[in-house]
């Protein structure tokens, strides 16, 4: 007799007012196996999961967990069917610790009444070292960047004792050496008895992990089957639904080599930080960027990236900043003493590693996102007044050309997958000729499609228009494809790798201090 299925979906359909995200879709994972699931942005993969997490309910269908049917009512009752998720957005308590957190899910107190903080330090601990996965017990999550976060909800789910675990874009926010890491500590998941369903946009990380996958095409299951039955350009095809290859959507045949830029005699210097301290957060002895030039700063998260991001945007706000040593020009203007809106006016567009954090507001509608930074405003006597035709108008052109689905201005933007939501941040951003583009992790939770079209555009400003690029990303791949110039964050310590003759090796070990 053949085992059930650890996971079995079918017929799942879930509208979200008169949008349908999934339209009948089944999914079907062996136990003790790894499995893909794949598509574009806007296919339904992330709404499958907040399914299967108990945080969204389907419209119909029939949800199975190892033989038995369920109908998860909230969170709770998929934690206790055994089903674990990490979230491409972290479902974290920012003002806890690491420890909190995790105990949330984890016995650490005494009595039952009393929290038994020692306790749950340790067993943090223990977890940490035994996974791999290391992190500081009593860190404030609302201090940690983006991919220690991410090891505090893998802990997190491990913690509950989770059969069945979903991750969304697992290797988003980690560099090569990490993903090794990473997919050893799931590969030994596996061996211990658990099953891995695991949504990605990478498809050589598919064919490194996965058994068998599901595809999903506009809320539709399109594809189920063994991963031994095709290759990267078959899967590429199924993904995008049209007679294309993974090839055709990487832009590393168009896109220049960090060998090949050659400035002007005298290029114009459009961004200059020199002698820059930060209290041992930040260290930049000579920053400088050319208009018409790509820069790739490449780094594990957590090594100061997000301070260098911060300061060049305006939204680094910590007193430590008032005391910051050295200068930091845009066009020759000082930029400290300049508001974000100031800063925007200048020429810079900022494209945030974390959109939801700090790009959008989540609450407000794509049209209102959209004009956030520069409003249409129609002026009358004594006062100003938004022009709402006007920004509806921009709205729909900019959603139909970044391809937002669904391109529906009125929709706020917590109805929009995390890759449409990029999208939106993007649209708004790099729409107005900026003269500098500080992009962060750009392409993060974005297709294939998506995320060369996003690529291209980049190396568009740079090369037709003359726009400064300052690309920071823990894509080694990312940044090896589209940069001029490579330097490395390590340690809060910037050192340039040159734009000769750099490999991935290199900055790899560089990334990870081992240079």
């Amino acid at each position: 007799m053949n085992k059930p299925h650890a996971l079995f979906c079918q017929g799942i359909t879930k509208h979200f007012g008169s949008n349908p995200a999934l339209r009948n879709a089944n999914l079907s994972v062996k136990p003790l196996s790894i499995h893909a699931l794949v598509g574009e942005n806007g296919a339904g993969k992330s709404t499958l999961i907040n399914i299967l997490a108990g945080l969204l309910k389907p419209d119909q269908g029939r949800i199975e967990v190892f033989g038995t049917g369920v109908k998860f009512q909230s969170a709770l009752d998929a934690v206790a069917a055994g089903i674990g998720v990490v979230h491409q957005h972290f479902l974290l308590a920012e003002a806890l610790t690491v420890a909190e957190n995790i105990a949330l899910g984890m016995r650490t107190s005494v009595g039952g009444l009393r929290f038994n903080k020692r306790r749950a330090e340790d067993e943090t601990r223990a977890l940490s070292e035994q996974t791999g996965l290391s992190v500081d017990p009593r860190a404030c999550v609302g201090d940690l960047p983006v991919g220690l976060r991410q090891r505090v909800e893998i802990l997190k789910a491990l913690s509950r004792g989770a059969r069945i675990l979903l991750l969304d874009e697992p290797t988003a926010v980690l560099a090569p050496p990490e993903v090794k890491t990473l997919f050893d500590t799931l590969l030994a998941l596996r061996a211990a008895g658990r099953t891995l369903l695991i949504v990605t946009h990478k498809l050589d990380e598919v064919f490194a992990l996965a058994s068998e996958t599901t595809v999903l095409r506009a809320g539709e299951t399109v594809y189920t089957g063994n991963l031994s039955e095709l290759n990267p350009n078959m899967l590429a095809e199924k993904v995008i639904g049209r007679e294309q290859n993974a090839a055709g959507h990487n832009v590393e045949a168009d896109a220049p080599s960090v060998n090949r830029y050659s400035p002007p005699s005298i290029p114009e210097i459009v961004l200059e930080a020199r002698n820059i301290d930060l209290e041992k957060r930040l260290s930049v002895e000579c920053l400088q960027i050319h208009a018409g030039e790509i820069l790739g700063i490449a780094g594990v998260e957590g090594n100061g990236q997000d301070e260098l991001a911060g300061l060049i945007a305006g939204t680094f706000t910590s007193a430590s900043a008032k005391k910051m040593k050295g200068t930091l020009n845009l066009l020759q203007t000082p930029l400290l003493p300049l508001s974000v809106c100031q800063r925007s006016e200048l020429g810079l567009a900022y494209i945030p590693s974390d959109r939801q954090r700090e790009a959008l507001i989540l609450e407000m509608t794509l049209n209102e996102n959209l004009h956030l930074r520069r409003p249409m405003l129609r002026p009358l006597p004594l006062l100003h007044v938004l022009d709402h035709a006007k920004m509806a108008r921009q709205s729909a052109a900019a959603l139909n050309e970044y391809g937002v689905v669904p391109a529906n201005e009125k929709l706020t933007a917590n109805a929009l997958s995390g890759g449409n939501q990029q999208k939106v941040v993007a649209a708004r951003e790099l729409s107005h000729a900026p003269r500098l583009v500080l992009a962060c992790n750009p392409t993060r939770g974005l297709d294939i499609a998506a995320a060369a079209s996003l690529q291209q555009r980049l190396m568009l400003l740079a090369r037709e228009r003359g726009a400064a690029v300052l690309l920071i990303s823990s894509d080694l791949d990312e940044v090896l494809l589209l940069s001029d110039r490579v330097m490395v964050l390590y340690r809060s310590h910037l050192t340039d790798m040159g734009a000769r003759g750099v490999t991935k090796d290199d900055v790899g070990r560089a990334m990870v201090g081992a240079t």
